[in-house]
């Protein structure tokens, strides 16, 4: 890559990481197509995404650690599934063509985007059953249905493995309206899961070697700056309004990588 074209990814890698880290997501959801724009292999994209969203994990979890709004037991006990997921999923996603991961990339894009519009209620889990875990962080209150909870993160880690995202864009939406979370305590929980959920799709890509060192080393630095920057900003910001202009960005996101796919040979 010439060294201007470089600079610009460069800088657009760190932009993607400000922005997503104060929603509590990894940003691989743009960090993947950032690559594929500068005409990186879609494994090896998706190998150096999931290392690049370990460091934006940890650089964004530790000011939500500060603000109080990470359930590190429940954040545990979800990621306990999700990382064998994401792992499989790294694991095995050499099997499946660079042109079908696209499309499945879109498709995630796509209901994430939906998400961040639209304002969805949670749903409750009946207290009196065996598998509502009550779960209390400062003055929130709610009930993980561990039995819909589990399977799920599964899933949602083996599709995150495959496409080379870490299942922020899923988690928190899966946390607010399949288990009843509160939206600050899904970001900051969503903060410290997705390092856990890429650690296990990065070990995957790592052993089917899609992983390329110095592209990776080059933007870690960086990528934790920019991380620490976006988690500061979002104590601050109104999320509300910024995840909705970011999902109308992701619907077009979303057409985009599917057209460009679908024109592809």
């Amino acid at each position: 890559m010439a060294p201007v074209a470089f600079l610009f990814f460069y800088l657009a890698m760190l932009a993607n990481a400000v922005v997503f880290s104060a929603l509590g997501q990894g940003g691989g959801v743009l960090y993947t197509p950032i690559q594929l724009f500068f005409g990186i292999d879609f494994h090896t994209a998706a190998a150096t995404t999931l290392f690049l969203v370990m460091v934006t994990s940890l650089s964004s979890t530790l000011v939500f650690r500060k603000a109080g709004v990470v359930d590190w037991p429940m954040a545990l006990a979800l990621e306990s599934t999700t990382t064998l997921g994401g792992f499989f999923g790294g694991l095995y996603s050499g099997h499946f063509t660079g042109r079908f991961l696209t499309f499945l990339f879109s498709g995630v894009i796509a209901f994430a985007a939906v998400f961040m519009v639209r304002t969805f209620s949670g749903v409750t889990c009946n207290t009196r059953r065996f598998y509502c875990w009550q779960r209390r962080l400062g003055e929130e209150r709610y009930a993980v249905n561990l039995a819909l909870a589990l399977p799920i993160s599964f899933v949602a880690g083996a599709v995150s493995g495959l496409i080379g995202v870490a299942g922020g864009i899923l988690k928190v939406p899966m946390m607010v309206l399949l288990f009843g979370v509160p939206m600050n305590i899904a970001v900051g929980s969503s903060a410290f899961m997705v390092g856990l959920t890429a650690s296990g799709g990065f070990l995957g890509h790592l052993k089917a070697g899609h992983v390329d060192w110095r592209v990776a080393l080059a933007l870690a630095p960086g990528i934790f700056v920019a991380g620490q920057i976006g988690a500061r900003k979002a104590v601050k910001v109104d999320k509300r309004r910024m995840r909705v202009w970011f999902g109308y960005f992701l619907m077009a996101l979303a057409a985009f990588l599917a057209a460009r796919a679908a024109s592809a040979r």
